[in-house]
C-alpha cells in the first residue's frame, strides 16, 4: 500500500518526520491486520486481550523455550499495542483521528473479503494521516474519499512507494500546482492524468492543444506535455538544490481512455486503457525496499510544499500558511 505523503496543500504527518512515519505506518498496518485476522479466525481480539497467543505457539507449547518465547512475544505485542493506543492524558483524547483501530464490518466469507474491507478502512485512515497532525488539521474535500485513482494507487502499490497527489509547491514564493509525483525506491515518476469520459480517445500532437473524441463529439484539450514538462522542471530544480540524484520519468496516463500520440517524445511514456493494468502490475512487482535517496528526494519536495491548516488545540479559524 503506497504511502500518501502529501495531498494537495493539506498538512501531513510526514512533514514532521519523514524518516519515522513510513516505518511506523508499515508496522501499524501489519499489526492491525494481524489483530483483525486473528479476531475473524478465532473470535479473539489481540488488542483487547493484549496479544493473544497464535496457533503456531500452541503447537509447541510443551517445550520450555516456547513458553519463554510466548511470554516475550506477549510482552512485545502489548508494548506495540500500547504504542498505537491513545493515551488518556494525551492531547489526542480530544480527537482520535490519529488512532487507527480496524474492525470487522459486515460478515466477510473469506480472507479476501476481510482483506478488502480492511484495506478500505486503512485508506480512510491514510487520508486522515495526510490531512492532520497532533496540532494541526486541514479541511479535506470529500471527493478524495471516493477518488478512484487515488484509491487505486494507494491500495495497489507497494509500501515502499511515496505518493504526492496534486501537491502545491512554492517556486520563488509563488504557489505552483503540480499533478502526481510517485517516488519509487529508485525512480521518480511525474504523472499527468487524462481522465474525463470513459472510452474517450485523445489524439496527440506537438501543438498547444490535443483533440479529444468522445462518440460524435470533438473538443480541444490542453496538451498534457506542457504541464508534464513544467512539473519535471520544478521537481528537477528541487532535487538539484538538495543534491539528489534520482532518475525522473514522465508519464501521461489515461485509465479509462485511449491515447494516440504518434510523435511521442522519447522522454515521455503514454499509458492508456490498453496498457494501464500492465504498467500498474509491473510497479506492484517491484521488490525493492525504501532507499536513502528516495527519502532525500521526498524531503526535497516537502521542503517546498505549501501547507494550509488550522490549529487543533484552539478553536481559532485562522489559516496557517507554511
Amino acid at each position: 500500500m503506497a504511502q500518501l505523503v502529501k495531498l494537495v496543500d493539506y498538512v501531513s504527518r510526514y512533514e514532521n518526520d519523514l524518516t519515522r512515519y513510513p516505518t511506523q505506518f508499515i508496522r501499524l498496518k501489519r499489526y492491525q491486520w494481524k489483530r483483525i485476522k486473528n479476531q475473524w479466525e478465532h473470535g479473539a481480539d489481540l488488542h483487547v486481550e493484549q496479544a493473544a497467543i497464535f496457533p503456531e505457539d500452541v503447537q509447541e507449547r510443551s517445550r520450555w523455550y516456547t513458553v519463554l518465547f510466548g511470554k516475550w512475544r506477549k510482552r512485545r505485542d502489548v508494548e506495540f499495542a500500547q504504542e498505537f493506543t491513545v493515551s488518556e492524558d494525551g492531547a489526542e483524547d480530544q480527537d482520535d483521528d490519529l488512532d487507527f483501530q480496524a474492525s470487522i464490518s459486515g460478515q466477510p466469507l473469506n480472507v479476501e473479503q476481510l482483506k478488502k474491507a480492511y484495506r478500505d478502512q486503512l485508506f480512510q485512515f491514510q487520508l486522515k494521516w495526510a490531512s492532520s497532525t497532533l496540532y494541526d488539521r486541514s479541511r479535506v474535500d470529500p471527493k478524495y474519499f471516493s477518488d478512484p485513482l487515488l484509491k487505486q494507487l494507494t491500495l495497489r502499490l507497494p509500501d515502499s512507494f511515496l505518493l504526492f497527489y496534486y501537491p502545491i509547491v512554492k517556486v520563488n514564493k509563488a504557489p505552483v500546482e503540480l499533478d502526481i509525483i510517485l517516488l519509487a525506491p529508485t525512480t521518480c515518476y511525474c504523472i499527468t492524468v487524462l481522465e474525463d469520459e470513459r472510452l474517450a480517445a485523445y489524439i496527440g500532437t506537438g501543438e498547444r492543444f490535443w483533440l479529444k473524441k468522445f462518440g460524435d463529439q470533438e473538443e480541444k484539450v490542453l496538451n498534457p506535455t506542457i504541464a508534464l514538462s513544467r512539473m519535471e522542471k520544478v521537481v528537477s530544480s528541487f532535487f538539484k538544490a538538495a543534491k539528489v540524484e534520482i532518475p525522473i520519468k514522465k508519464l501521461i496516463v489515461s485509465r479509462t481512455g485511449y491515447i494516440d500520440y504518434p510523435g511521442t517524445p522519447f522522454e515521455v511514456t503514454t499509458i492508456d486503457r490498453k496498457t494501464y493494468e500492465q504498467w500498474l502490475t509491473k510497479l506492484c512487482s517491484n521488490p525493492s525496499p525504501m532507499k536513502h535517496t528516495q527519502f532525500k528526494a521526498a524531503q526535497a519536495i516537502l521542503d517546498h510544499a505549501q501547507t494550509t491548516a488550522m490549529s487543533r488545540l484552539f478553536d481559532a479559524e485562522e489559516i496557517v500558511e507554511e
